[in-house]
């Protein structure tokens, strides 16, 4: 009966459904880390720190109320660890699982719903007859992607990292932890660290800021790209328009904030001017993967320029690619909206990019998800201005860094009253759902039309 009902009511609208998942994990986690053994003194966490902590984790924000490396028990820590390995999987995704699980069988319904992860087209339209993202047949290969590659990459990263933890000093069971928690934490694109110092340590190890650099880039151009990659790595012609536009915007991406950081931080004395050149360009080039959802950070963002924030907002903003482990509004959408720009302003009527033309729905979800972020992330900065005494830069700045889910701060998310938390684990929790997403759900049907209205042209611009 229970099953029957669950496989009706993720048939009706399985963005519902999962949403209802992604909400029923973050309140289980609530609990478990509300409980006095989760703490590290042994006392209950209070509720809003409670939620806004498995919020975060399981939208992999990273942003936080606590101090993580001292608040939480062993317990409480491998509470935040599986919160991270869970929420990474993707809201749609892992109602799918959910769905086979229920089911006894991954069907057409789950199937559908891991597809709309990579690409929520087929959230509105049904199955979508493209070959952008993963096709239904090649679910299964996907899920079992996902999986396998979150252990293998994380193992390798932990691996990689252990002798640079070994070298700080810390014994063998502490450096093992430390690994595979430093390791999940750049794969998932929290940005949470486990020890008390931080990155303090291993701020001139750059095999190990290479190595975190390393997973958050895999984590972040996501799990299509990841499973084209593992697929056909040597036949670039095989490769779908959506794994070589996310390669391709990326990187380019990464290498213009590198640029720009490296630039706007060269007279910044609380940063880069004592540094040598090697140094300077190391760490723009930390910065801008971080700032694109990784979340770790070696220099305190509340020290850099005015200039170099609103670059890293832009950059939040944007996150990493779709159906990944990363935040923002995704760099195929911003892709897809400036090749229209560039297509208008050249006077053509269709969006052509290697060889391909991109469909009208595609740059109409684009444009939806963009307003629909820039809309969620203006609202939540202007209530959260009457909650605070903060600059204006540092409360968008966090906003932007929860609506992305990327884990930097200026210090002004540790420090909201409890109202300010609720909205801020809100903003997390949509930037991970996703806006387009949380809108279908939120729609009660919808409705077909048998006739079009006369057109008529407004003036634009």
């Amino acid at each position: 009966m229970i099953r029957e009902a669950i496989e009706a009511f993720a048939s009706r609208s399985p963005s519902r459904f999962a949403i209802l998942v992604f909400a029923a994990i973050i309140a289980l986690f609530t609990i478990l880390l509300s409980l006095p053994a989760a703490s590290a003194d042994g006392t209950a966490t209070n509720f809003p720190d409670a939620f806004f902590t498995a919020t975060s984790m399981v939208c992999v924000a990273g942003l936080t109320t606590v101090d993580m490396a001292t608040h939480w028990s062993p317990l409480g820590n491998a509470f935040v660890f599986l919160a991270t390995q869970i929420g990474a999987l993707g809201v749609l995704t892992l109602a799918s699982i959910l769905g086979a699980i229920i089911a006894g069988r991954l069907g057409l319904r789950a199937r559908l719903m891991a597809a709309s992860d990579t690409n929520p087209l087929r959230l509105h339209a049904g199955p979508v007859a493209e070959g952008q993202a993963i096709r239904l047949g090649e679910i299964g290969g996907l899920l079992a992607t996902v999986a396998i590659s979150a252990l293998v990459i994380e193992v390798g990263v932990a691996i990689a990292v252990l002798p640079s933890v070994l070298a700080t000093g810390y014994g063998l069971a502490e450096s093992l932890w430390y690994s595979i928690f430093y390791s999940a934490m750049a794969f998932t694109n929290t940005g949470v660290t486990p020890n008390v110092e931080g990155l303090t340590p291993f701020a001139h190890d750059y095999w190990f800021l290479l190595m975190l650099m390393f997973g958050v880039t895999l984590g972040s151009i996501g799990f299509p790209v990841l499973y084209a990659l593992s697929r056909n790595f040597r036949r670039r012609a095989k490769w779908s328009l959506h794994v070589k536009l996310t390669i391709v915007a990326w990187s380019a991406l990464w290498i213009l904030g590198t640029i720009a950081f490296l630039l706007l931080e060269q007279s910044n004395g609380a940063t880069f001017r004592n540094m040598n050149p090697g140094e300077q360009v190391f760490q723009s080039g930390f910065m801008s993967t971080m700032a694109r959802s990784g979340g770790f950070a070696l220099i305190p963002t509340s020290e850099l320029d005015s200039a170099s924030l609103f670059l890293t907002d832009m950059l939040m903003f944007i996150g990493g690619g779709s159906a990944s482990t990363a935040g923002g509004i995704k760099v195929t959408t911003i892709a897809v909206l400036l090749l229209a720009a560039f297509a208008e302003a050249r006077g053509r009527s269709s969006i052509e990019i290697f060889q391909r033309r991109i469909p009208g729905d595609v740059l109409r979800l684009a444009v939806s998800v963009l307003l629909w972020g820039a809309v969620t992330v203006a609202l939540a900065t202007i209530v959260l201005l009457t909650m605070t005494d903060a600059p204006f830069e540092f409360v968008l700045f966090d906003v932007i860094s929860g609506f992305g889910t990327v884990g930097l701060s200026t210090g002004v998310t540790a420090n909201l009253p409890d109202p300010g938390v609720y909205l801020m684990a809100l903003v997390m929790f949509m930037g991970r759902v996703g806006t387009v997403t949380l809108a279908a759900a939120l729609a009660v049907t919808q409705k077909g039309q048998l006739f079009t209205r006369p057109e008529e042209r407004p003036i634009v611009g």
